[in-house]
């Protein structure tokens, strides 16, 4: 056996969204030892900065403030941590503290992960309290909601969709999360009824190519005439989300989809029927285990 560095596990890959304020950003990051990112999401959740934090599957997610804290780290309860998140114009600055093998996911794990364009560590492990700093690309929240692919013969909307995400994925516009969402069972549905969002994390000007690219795709994969294809740039869609409960009790018209996608800055890209259940996944990306039911 010959390990190369036993006592590193890169991340495989880390990155970050800002709202417009630049007052929070999430930060997500891609594990590769769950195990390890489990114990990392416990005691960074008790982080000053932190507001809420999760795992969907293999990606940690802390929504945060922006700013500075000061971390007081306390071994075997608190032994980690952010203890920073700033903006400046393109890029964010992360810089996180751990004791001992905390210290080691703080530093090297975390330097080393795809989507970092520079970094700042310390020395770490043993005993030793470390701190890294890394910087990423600032993206914006890209969500694509796709509906009507399929049809009564043959296809799967949910399929087709995360495998567009799988070929479009890319540093610039990297693809976070698929979610299914189930809408209410209208009489001329294949047969679930259910539409799908994808989430991406997008750098500057990346976007209009990945709208592009996933619509040349539906375009060619999708055995419906009726295929709904929106997007929406923003850090979340709650604003959607009165359109979408509606939308998941009862049949509503492409009128009133049309006028809320006006509404809300959401584009329609393909203005099939699909567009209705399309707009109403956006509100439930990355919250898989509550949007497959009604």
């Amino acid at each position: 056996m010959n390990l190369q560095d036993p006592y590193t596990i890169p991340y495989k890959g880390i990155y970050a969204v800002a709202d417009r304020r630049n007052e929070f950003a999430e930060i997500m990051e891609h594990s590769n030892c769950y195990g390890g990112s489990a114990w990392a999401l416990y005691h960074y959740s008790k982080s000053p900065l932190v507001i809420k934090s999760r795992s969907v599957g293999d990606m940690m997610r802390y929504l945060v403030r922006v700013g500075r804290s000061n971390l007081e780290l306390q071994s075997s309860t608190a032994a980690a941590g952010i203890e920073s998140v700033l903006v400046n114009d393109d890029e964010i600055e992360i810089t996180y503290s751990g004791l001992g093998g905390g210290g080691v996911g703080a530093t090297t794990c975390r330097a080393c992960a795809k989507g970092v364009i520079r970094s700042n560590i310390s020395e770490s492990g043993g005993g030793k309290r470390a701190s890294g700093t890394i910087v990423v690309p600032r993206r914006e929240r890209v969500l694509v909601g796709m509906d009507n692919t399929d049809s009564k013969e043959v296809g799967a909307t949910w399929a087709l969709a995360h495998n567009i995400g799988a070929a479009v994925d890319s540093l610039e516009h990297k693809y976070i999360s698929h979610t299914l969402v189930q809408l209410y069972p209208v009489p001329d549905k294949t047969q679930n009824c259910v539409a799908t969002v994808l989430e991406f994390a997008c750098t500057q000007g990346a976007k209009e190519e990945l709208l592009a690219k996933i619509k040349e795709g539906l375009l060619k994969y999708s055995v419906s005439s009726e295929t709904g294809l929106v997007a929406l740039s923003d850090f979340d869609a709650s604003s959607l989300m009165e359109y979408s409960r509606l939308c998941r009790s009862r049949m509503i018209s492409k009128e009133l989809t049309i006028e809320t996608a006006a509404n809300n800055d959401v584009e329609i890209c393909i203005d099939g029927k699909g567009i209705i259940g399309a707009l109403a996944a956006l509100p439930w990306f990355s919250r898989n285990d509550e949007a497959v039911f009604l």
